[in-house]
């Protein structure tokens, strides 16, 4: 996979790349980032990337000429997408969607927005769409950048050290992660489910089911709406290890195809 950013401060998200499973991605080759720094296009002996608003008003915006120029010379993978308050809501969908479509494809490219935002005309004439990670305003797209670079490239092959850990986490069936533990059994009087040392790898996989599912429906009830609510093989498997949520769910409406069985 191959991801462009272009910024006009590079120094924050260069840092940030390196580490971490994405930094010792792009040092075996699995996955190409690239930032570029839109000062370097620019024309005048000031390096200016911003400019007043025409009609007044406060704060600065991103000029078209170094943004144009700065793409048409890297021709990078496409879609390239700006990162503002106004985008698409970036998701853990979208994210498999980008991991997915950047499969086939060179990848995919980042344009990170600043000061009071960008020239109309980059969104009307450059960009292939906008995303967005959260309804809220930064001050400018680096960090949003870095969220977007980091949820998209470890669902690439060969980027996490564990393929089956991207399955088992939160969003990756509409659910928040289940509950996780590792040594010592008892901390401080506070003991690691039995369940989970049981070594029955059929009922700890059920049991996270059920805990899952029932963090959801506690934290993040909009998720189980989302996936049309709770089918009858789940309210089934909250009951087998006697879990109450304790708040009312939807139940899925029964279809004339069998339910699948809860794992």
């Amino acid at each position: 996979m191959e991801i462009h950013v272009f910024t006009v401060l590079p120094q924050i998200l260069e840092p940030a790349l390196a580490g971490g499973l994405l930094g010792k991605a792009r040092e075996r080759g699995v996955v190409t980032v690239v930032v570029h720094d839109l000062r370097h296009h620019t024309t005048d002996r000031h390096r200016s990337v911003d400019d007043t608003p025409f009609g007044g008003g406060a704060g600065m915006v991103l000029a078209p000429d170094p943004i144009f120029r700065a793409v048409e010379a890297v021709d990078p993978p496409r879609p390239l997408l700006l990162l503002g308050p106004g985008g698409r809501r970036f998701d853990q969908a979208m994210a498999r969607e980008l991991a997915s479509a950047s499969a086939g494809g060179r990848g995919f490219s980042l344009l990170c927005g600043r000061y009071e935002g960008v020239d109309q005309r980059v969104r009307d004439h450059l960009v292939d769409g906008e995303l967005s990670i959260g309804d809220y305003v930064l001050a400018g797209g680096e960090a949003a950048a870095f969220v977007v670079v980091e949820a998209v490239t470890r669902l690439v092959p060969g980027v996490m050290g564990n393929e089956a850990s991207a399955e088992d986490e939160s969003f990756a069936d509409g659910l928040l992660e289940y509950p996780q533990f590792t040594r010592p059994a008892d901390f401080r009087g506070w003991e690691v489910p039995e369940i989970l040392r049981s070594g029955d790898h059929g009922r700890v996989a059920r049991w996270r089911r059920a805990q899952a599912l029932a963090r959801t429906l506690a934290v993040r009830p909009d998720l189980i709406a989302q996936r049309g609510g709770v089918t009858a093989a789940e309210r089934r498997l909250l009951d087998e290890f006697d879990i109450t949520p304790g708040v009312a769910y939807p139940e899925r409406p029964p279809t004339d195809a069998q339910e699948p069985a809860a794992p």
